[in-house]
């Protein structure tokens, strides 16, 4: 697995993200109100057990969730959504995936071409970029918070079942297959252990680095992207040092 800490990724966009909260929890909800129409009971629906797991950790309110579970339930709007997904490029070929959950395929493929071709990038076709990056599932430990010695926490993840872990000077990043995930994450759970980030996301197989002057293009293409309320995900193989 590559070496290059997807948490500083993360972190670059924190802050950010921590100011648009309200943003963040609407987009929980419909992601929400999606898995839930599959079942609302996450016992038996592991991906509205993901997605709730999710949006606890986003600190989202229990009326919040309540409520979209409940909407599914009821159907009580009638909206359906679908799932799209977008391939492309950044600045200095950086690879890009978008994804989205709308009710107007031309709105959102409008809005995502346009915060593309903007800021020094362009879509492609679907594939384009898509092999460049592999489904898995991902945990975030902080070492402050362990009582572990890292000798004693790489074993007992490896024991749980996960696939690989990357160590920091600040945390440690594990790794697993998509249909390990929820079985690894509560193994580590059982063992006391509580996750700064616990998701299925997509993992570059290989780093594109943005040169400085590129920088400020490629971050305003990302808000614009993560600002869109169709946008659920978006991915990228760009790397901070």
């Amino acid at each position: 697995m590559a070496g290059h800490s997807k948490w500083k990724n993360i972190q670059g966009r924190k802050n950010a993200q921590d100011s648009k909260r309200a943003k963040i929890f609407q987009k929980l909800a419909k992601e929400i109100y999606v898995a839930a129409k599959n079942g609302p009971d996450p016992a038996l629906n592991p991906a509205l057990r993901l997605v709730m797991d999710k949006a606890k950790a986003a600190n989202m309110p229990n009326d919040n969730i309540d409520r979209a579970i409940q909407k599914a339930s009821g159907n009580q709007s009638g909206e359906n959504y679908d799932e799209v997904s977008y391939e492309g490029y950044g600045p200095s070929g950086v690879a890009i995936l978008v994804h989205a959950l709308t009710d107007n395929k031309n709105r959102t493929s409008t809005n995502v071409r346009v915060a593309f071709n903007k800021n020094g990038g362009s879509l492609g076709e679907t594939g384009s970029v898509s092999y460049l990056f592999n489904r898995k599932g991902y945990l975030v430990l902080f070492r402050e918070n362990l009582d572990l010695s890292e000798d004693e926490l790489m074993l007992l993840a490896i024991d749980a079942g996960a696939e690989d872990i990357l160590t920091s000077d600040e945390a440690f990043e594990i790794f697993t297959e998509p249909t390990d995930f929820l079985s690894v994450k509560e193994q580590l759970e059982n063992a006391g252990l509580t996750f700064e980030a616990a998701e299925l996301t997509m993992i570059p197989t290989i780093y594109q680095k943005i040169p400085e002057n590129k920088q400020a293009e490629f971050e305003k293409m990302i808000s614009l992207l993560e600002d869109d309320d169709d946008v659920q995900d978006v991915y990228t193989n760009a790397f901070q040092d």
